[in-house]
């Protein structure tokens, strides 16, 4: 595959545009110098259409794209369970966990530990997820958006990851959240238009193959040929069962992944701390689970299609650039503008939360406590460059090495979910729990979990995220009772918030559930 002359000017305007309008948007009124919630936080100015655009942008990368649509032809639709139910989880934290975050007025998750824990698990947290966040994720997110695109263009990995990091850099790193959120919307389009053009031509080639045309005739003929694809929960005697373990992933650790992912992740949900109020925040979260029930159209579908077109591939993951091969040349350059729109977007937003968690949770507490907002401000910028070299500098040596990289990434991050989750559950809704059980609970979960992982290497993921999830807070209660410990002086009081939500909310809500009822009946 090789972009045309025509591609090539398209995805470059793209460029050109994007940055262009991320410094436009980033500007300060005269006399205004830009402080550390500006920077952070946009200035907690974000309208609900940025917020759900950018959750979906933050989301959706390289590792998305290329790797659910090479499980949806794998194991078929069954994957897209990962994004309907985390439209549920979306709905659950806008309604539940958002109005205490925005009540205690924080800035990262970090912080919302020290207020309702201690500093020391602050700074336990914090230091965990800037490792995290720049060892794995970060790397992950250029390592397998330069394997994607030199799948598609054949341009080497080394100048793959360069043009992205720099890229990315570019257009986030003046304006901070702000611009990475303001031009979320760009990319989300982008990844729309491109993601279901792939979709239609993929599921077009299917009915011109049997001497049709059109994309819905295209789908029922995969739905009479292979309807084995379709089936959303696995029966165990299924190979991709360790997978996709049938009805636990509706009730079972799918949703400690989700929770923590979308709850708890200072990477996502600093984009609903930045929102003009609690009604905007939940409106985009609104909007944000509207796009997740669309996304399978545009991540697991052309997977589905290559399992009639191409099911020779000899990997899984190169349905996606087979599929892209379908589009025309003059076209190409905006579907590839869409894959390379997800890749920075996610990098742009993984840099900027890894520059506020260290500014604001490492630098501002522990090194500096005197800093001016303008000092911090250019100590976010210099992170967030430092971070993305560490990460150019190491993806080849850390990653190269592994045949499936994201399947190991998910994991490693899998050991800490459930202690996460732990930490945050008992801290909202139990007042009695302390900081001490809430550190044991981190560390059972990554010993828990590895113990599992080596022992009980057939155990299904999702079902050890659940079975170790139940046993973090089981330890975490049995310390906090041994230790005769009553209500905490910092315990969340439930009652002085108002989690109401607005007839908007609830309405848009009724419509997620119901969307999804009717999905998992017709395909259960």
């Amino acid at each position: 595959m090789s972009l045309s002359p025509l591609d090539i000017t398209t995805f470059a305007v793209y460029c050109v545009l994007l940055v262009g309008i991320a410094w436009w948007v980033s500007r300060e009124k005269a006399g205004h110098e830009k402080n550390s919630t500006d920077y952070f936080l946009a200035g907690k100015s974000l309208p609900w259409w940025a917020i759900g655009a950018s959750l979906i942008a933050a989301n959706i990368s390289a590792e998305q794209i290329i790797g659910m649509s090479g499980s949806g032809f794998a194991i078929g639709l069954g994957i897209a369970s990962y994004e309907w139910m985390a439209a549920i989880t979306l709905l659950i934290i806008g309604k539940y966990f958002l109005p205490i975050f925005l009540e205690k007025g924080i800035s990262t998750m970090p912080q919302f530990l020290e207020q309702r824990y201690d500093s020391r698990v602050r700074t336990v947290m914090a230091i965990f997820w800037l490792a995290l966040y720049t060892f794995v994720n970060l790397t992950s997110i250029l390592w397998l958006g330069a394997l994607a695109i030199n799948a598609i263009t054949g341009l080497d990995l080394v100048y793959g990851l360069s043009f992205l990091a720099v890229f990315s850099i570019g257009y986030s790193i003046y304006g901070g959240l702000k611009a990475v959120a303001l031009t979320d919307i760009i990319q989300v389009v982008l990844l729309i238009i491109g993601g279901l053009m792939v979709s239609f031509l993929a599921l077009d080639q299917i009915a011109e193959n049997a001497g049709g045309s059109g994309a819905f005739q295209g789908f029922s003929i995969m739905l009479a040929e292979i309807p084995e694809k379709f089936d959303m929960i696995l029966d165990p005697s299924n190979e991709h069962y360790i997978s996709l373990p049938g009805i636990s992933v509706l009730v079972g650790g799918l949703w400690i992944m989700n929770l923590s992912y979308w709850g708890f992740n200072q990477y996502i949900t600093q984009r609903t701390l930045a929102a003009k109020s609690l009604a905007e925040a939940q409106k985009g979260i609104a909007f944000a689970a509207y796009l997740k029930i669309l996304m399978p159209l545009i991540v697991v579908l052309p997977g589905m299609a290559a399992a009639m077109l191409k099911p020779d591939l000899a990997q899984p993951d190169q349905a996606y650039p087979e599929m892209m091969k379908l589009v025309p040349q003059g076209l190409l350059g905006i579907t590839f503008a869409a894959l390379v729109a997800a890749i920075a977007s996610s990098l742009g937003s993984m840099v900027n939360s890894i520059s506020t968690i260290f500014t604001m949770d490492i630098y501002s507490k522990m090194i500096n406590q005197n800093a001016t907002e303008h000092k911090k401000v250019i100590i976010g910028r210099s992170v967030a460059c430092l971070a993305m070299l560490i990460a150019v500098i190491i993806a080849r040596p850390l990653l190269g090495n592994f045949p499936q990289a994201f399947q190991f990434i998910q994991e490693f991050t899998g050991f800490f979910t459930p202690g996460i989750v732990t930490i945050f559950l008992l801290g909202f809704f139990w007042k009695r729990a302390t900081a001490t059980s809430a550190l044991v609970a981190a560390i059972a979960s990554v010993v828990l979990s590895a113990l599992f992982w080596k022992f009980m290497p057939g155990l299904p993921f999702i079902d050890r995220v659940g079975i170790v999830f139940i046993a973090c807070v089981v330890l975490a209660v049995v310390i906090t009772l041994i230790s005769g410990a009553k209500e905490q002086s910092n315990a969340i009081h439930l009652d002085n918030i108002d989690f109401s939500t607005r007839t908007s909310f609830n309405v848009l809500s009724i419509g997620v559930v119901l969307i999804l009822v009717a999905l998992y009946s017709v395909w259960w």
